[in-house]
Order: C-alpha cells, then structure tokens, then sequence
C-alpha cells in the first residue's frame, strides 16, 4: 500500500527470487511490465521499485506489476509474480462547487424557514477527507440575522423578516470545507421581488382656510401629495374625493393634486365641508393564474358514454376584474396519433373536463393532456397544469379460444391411446383475454361429454386429463364441449368441441366421416362440378364450329359446280404429262373436267406436269388441310377427356 502523497523517486524494496540452482543456472535478471508510475532498479541482489511518476488516487486506485524473474540456465527458466499496489488517499482534493455563482429570488415578506437555494459542493477524496461541510463566509450582522445555511446540506433558508423596502438584495459568500481543512468558496446572491403591502399616505401640503365664499370656479384651495412606499406598478394608486361637495382634485406633477372649487360657494347655505380623501391602488396584470393542484387525475371506465364528466380544474387570479378573469383551454397536443380535442374538451368558464369519445382499455390504459388557464389582462397572462386520465378495465372481451378452434365446423381431433391410464394427459385448451386483472382470469369446464366419468379438465390450465383408465368398453369416438368463462361480472364465455378417437394409430379407425361434417368438402365438389361444366361447354362449341367447317367446305363445290359447267380452259394448267407415263401423248394437249350435281367428292387427282411451280403450289395447299380433314370428332372428345382426366 502506497500514499498517494508519495514524492517521485520514493524507492520500495521486495523480496528477490530464490533457485535452488548456482552460477549461472540462478537468478540472472529482472523484468518488470512497462507501465506509467514504477521503474525496476536491480542492484547486487537488492530489487526495488522506484516511483517515477506521482500516484494519483483518484486517476487510479489499484495498480497490477507483473516482475519476471529469469535464470541463465539452458533451457532458460522464469517465474512471475504479480506486485499488486494500492493507492491510498490522501487530503490533496479541495472540494469543488458545481457553480461558481448562485442566484436566487424570493418574495418579501417570505415564511420562515423557506428554502431559498441549495448549494453543492464535490470532493474526490474518500473518507473523512471527502466529507464536505458548509458555511457563510463573512457577511454582515443583518445578513445573518435574515438567512442561515445548513452545514451538512447546503440549504440557505429564511430566518428573519425579509423587507424589499428595508434591502432588496443580498450577496452571500458561502464556503465549503473538506474533512482536514481544505475549502473552495462560492456567492449566493439573493434578490427580494416587491409585495404590494405598503398603504399609500396622504401628505396635505397647503390649504387655504377659510374660503371666500365668493372665490371664482376653479380657485385652488389647497394642494395635497401622497407617496406609496412600494415599487413600480404597486406604487400606482388613484385618488379620489366623495360625490356632493363643490370641489375636485385636479393631478399636477407627479403624486401631487390640487383641490379647486367646481361651483360657487354659500357660506349661508353651507358654511363646513369635510372632504375626505379615498386612495386605491390601480391594478395592472402582474399576476398570472395558479391552479389549486400542481396536477389533476381523473378515473374513468373504459365504455364511457362521450359528454361524461371526468374532473375539474381550478385556477385563482388575485388580480382585479378583467385582469382576474381566468378562461381554461386545452393545450394543442395528440393521444395516439389523434389530436388531443378528439378525445376531451374544457369548459371554458368552469374549468370541467368532459369525454368527447368513449374510451377503450384494450387500446391505451391512460393518457396526459394540458390544461391552460389564461387571463384577460393585457398583455395576457397564463399558466398550465398536467391532467393524468386512467381508463379502467370493464369486463367487455369474451375468452378467445386458440386450441382447438371454437368454430363449430372445424375438424379437431386428439388420438388417445388405448393403455392411457387415470390422470394422463390428452389435450389441452388454450385461450386468452384481451381484458385485464380478474376479467382476464380464465376457467375451464366440461359443459357435454359422450362419456361424463371418463375426462377431466384442469380449472386454471385448461389441461384434459382422462380421468380413470381406458376400458374396452368405452367409445371409440368421444366428444367433449369445453367452455371458457372469465372472472368478470358478468362474466362472459365462449365454447369449443374437442374431439378425441380412442385407438393407437389411425389405421385402426374404419372412416371418421361421421365425426364432423367439413363443409370445405362441399364446397370443392361444387368447384368441380362448375369446372367440369365449363370444359364441357367449351368442348361442345369446338365440336360445332369444327362440324361448321366440314359442312362449309362441302358445299363449296356444289356451289360451284352446280350441273354440268364445262371448266374453262384456261383455268386449269396448260401443260400435262402422260398418265401411263407410257410418253405417247404430246404435252400441248388440254384436258377438260366435268363434275356432276350430285358428287360427293370433293378430291381432283392431277397429274404431273412439267411445269413444277405450279403443281408443288396446288400440292401444298392440299398437305395442308389434309391433317384436319382426317381428325373425327371422336378423336378430340377422346384428347380433351384424357387432358381432363388428368
């Protein structure tokens, strides 16, 4: 352990290595770790370590040194050890304030014992040394019979009469001191605001007395000051004398006013007047509205109906007539994306707060609005205050079971083994509530089984169990309705079927059709059918606009041919070849066709020519409705079938 107050150059000695081996093979060097704060000095067989730098505790606490010792020997042997070194404190921290300058400002005529500003001060050191205390430094008698600080905290509060007439500001050195004697030094100053708590006083100059009681309008009879101790708007005061007397105050330079006469005096008719003088301060907007709470909750269940009241809020104004009039308002703002006015509105004059909507606890359990309390002085004046507004849960969500599906037409089913024995686990039931608290404790119940005695359902985890073993004689197939009720009042429910097939394996079931009906099946018959339909429809237009064409290029040749009509010569091609190919025809001569009424055929076999583009031409044409002609009907119903088959 080393003092953090340790001077560079300080040398601590250690324990050197022992081997067991001489010469050369002994001890030869030592190796000390780099690092920032020690150096190794190795003399004969002294080992110490120097201080190079100054420690410093508050930069680090604990330092780790690794020292190597290495022999000469062959193979070369070494040892580490770990020098471990701890820092210990010492008083070379002042404390420190976190500002330099503190200022504050207090109303006169504060309550005693109001705190008026709180300093802090910070010492690095540990222990007694970092223990910080506070004090005034020198200030005078009244200053110190006004405040006081406590030593421990560094609370200045009020001890004596504050008077903003008397002093309006205070400068407090305060200091703060570290368990052995080291201390830094702050300034507190303190500003008075002014409390209009000063009557106005009324000073009567000069007065002229007796009056003639033939003195003309408007003769001054006396002139009149008055002086309000208070400063600047609290100051302002207005003055005034009462109906049904000849005189006025007339204001001349600054709070000063002179009497004069408004009418001509009688001294027969009245002969006394005692005039008094009535002083009022005039008000101006120096005051804003302050609420009666720092914050508002309101409570409100969730279903509401909109134009439910939720709470009111309450703002004062000392000020007078206009200047005290308070108008409430909500601060523009959004609650879940929506502006703050969808959901709540203020009366203006009475500060109530209504429900605009009704509210969903499953959606958002509560929300913060701003209320703005506002004057109607000039400039305006305002402040706000915070309304907190919990919804609370009502019992409005039936259970929502997620297994098995509560539909009635879905198809669940559990196989149970046969060997299951009592107490074995089947199933369970799985359902939620999006309510909360007691609305969204969940039981279950068997409400309808095929056999009553032989399952059972866990109340709170929805477990099915059987509840004695299986026997030969129970049904292969078992149906069971479970319901789901909640905690709520009412409660609410919500059912489901399990089905459960008694067997190992489901080969062992002969058909399960009669368990469930699955209206999906129905309804992929009926696809079918309309599917099936359709091609079939399609089929048979392909079948008659097939037949069409036959027909049609049937009658194109009687059409044409109608009796006996020689072809012209020239329609035919010119040149011909021998039949027989026997070569004893000239290939000039021309042949000419003959078709009949009634020909069925609509085939001409020509014969070859020696003109080959125009017999491959007639030849093509030929190939190429061939491959129709020759397709039956049969043979396509034949294709499309197969093709729907498959």
């Amino acid at each position: 352990m080393l003092n953090t107050s340790a001077e560079k150059g300080t040398r601590f000695r250690i324990e050197g290595a022992h081997d067991a081996d001489i010469g050369k093979n002994s001890v030869q060097r030592y190796s000390l770790q780099k690092n920032d704060n020690f150096i190794l000095m190795v003399d004969a067989n002294n080992v110490e370590l120097v201080l190079d730098h100054k420690l410093d505790r508050e930069t680090q606490r604990e330092i780790n040194l690794p020292l190597t010792a290495v022999d000469g020997g062959s193979p070369q042997r070494s040892s580490t050890v770990m020098i471990h070194v701890t820092v210990l404190d010492a008083n070379d921290n002042a404390p420190v304030f976190s500002q330099a300058v503190y200022k504050a400002s207090i109303p006169e005529n504060s309550p005693l014992n109001t705190v008026v500003v709180r300093v802090s001060a910070t010492d690095a050191d540990e222990g007694v040394n970092g223990e910080v205390s506070y004090d005034f430094g020198h200030v005078s008698d009244i200053d110190e019979k006004v405040f006081s600080i406590d030593f421990k905290t560094g609370e200045i509060r009020v001890i004596g009469a504050t008077d903003f007439e008397k002093k309006n500001a205070f400068e407090l050195p305060v200091i703060a001191n570290d368990g052995l004697g080291l201390s830094s030094s702050a300034k507190v100053y303190i500003e008075l605001t002014d409390e209009n708590d000063n009557a106005p006083v009324v000073y009567l100059k000069s007065l002229s007395n007796p009056i003639p009681e033939n003195a003309q309008t408007g003769t001054e009879v006396g002139i009149i000051n008055v002086q309000d101790r208070d400063s600047e708007n609290n100051r302002q005061v207005r003055c005034s004398i009462q109906q049904g007397v000849p005189f006025k105050l007339v204001p001349s330079i600054k709070n000063y006013y002179s009497l004069v006469t408004t009418g001509q005096l009688d001294r027969e008719l009245v002969s006394d007047y005692n005039i008094t003088i009535t002083l009022s301060v005039a008000d101006i907007n120096d005051n804003p509205p302050v609420f009666e709470e720092q914050s508002y909750s309101a409570y409100v269940s969730e279903n509401n109906k909109p134009g439910s009241t939720l709470c009111s809020v309450s703002a004062r104004d000392p000020d007078w007539r206009q200047n005290g009039t308070v108008v409430y308002s909500l601060l523009a703002g959004e609650v879940n994306g929506a502006p703050v006015s969808s959901y709540l509105s203020v009366n203006g004059d009475t500060g109530v707060i209504h429900a605009v909507r009704s509210f969903d606890y499953e959606q958002f359990r509560s929300f913060k609005v701003h209320v703005m309390a506002r004057d109607n002085g000039s400039p305006p004046l305002s402040s706000n205050v915070t309304v907190s507004v919990f919804i609370s849960d009502v019992n409005d969500n039936s259970p929502q079971i997620l297994y098995p599906s509560p539909e009635g037409n879905s198809f669940m089913t559990e196989l149970v083994p046969k060997a299951a024995h009592g107490g074995s686990l089947v199933s369970k039931v799985i359902a939620v509530d999006a309510d909360s608290g007691q609305n969204a404790w969940l039981s279950y119940q068997i409400v309808k089984s095929t056999d009553p005695g032989l399952f059972t359902i866990g109340v709170h985890s929805g477990e099915i169990r059987t509840h004695r073993d299986i026997s030969e004689s129970d049904s292969t197939k078992q149906n069971l309705v479970v319901a789901v009720k909640d905690n709520g009042q009412p409660s609410l429910s919500a059912t489901c079927s399990m089905y459960l097939l008694i067997s190992d394996n489901l080969a062992e079931v002969p058909e399960l059709k009669d368990l469930s009906y699955n209206e999906s099946n129905s309804k992929l018959t009926s696809y079918l059918i309309i599917a099936l339909a359709s091609v079939s429809t399609f089929f048979l237009t392909f079948i008659i606009i097939i037949l069409g064409l036959r027909f049609c290029r049937r009658r194109k040749p009687r059409l044409l041919f109608d009796g006996a009509v020689a072809i012209p010569s020239g329609y035919l091609p010119p040149n011909y070849a021998d039949v027989d190919g026997t070569g004893t025809l000239r290939s000039t001569y021309n042949y000419d066709a003959y078709l009949t009424t009634g020909s069925r055929t609509s085939d001409f076999k020509f014969v070859t020519s020696y003109n080959d583009n125009t017999m491959q031409t007639l030849g093509k044409i030929n190939r190429s409705a061939a491959p129709f002609s020759r397709v039956s009907p049969l043979s396509w119903f034949l294709l499309l079938k197969t093709i729907i088959l498959w």
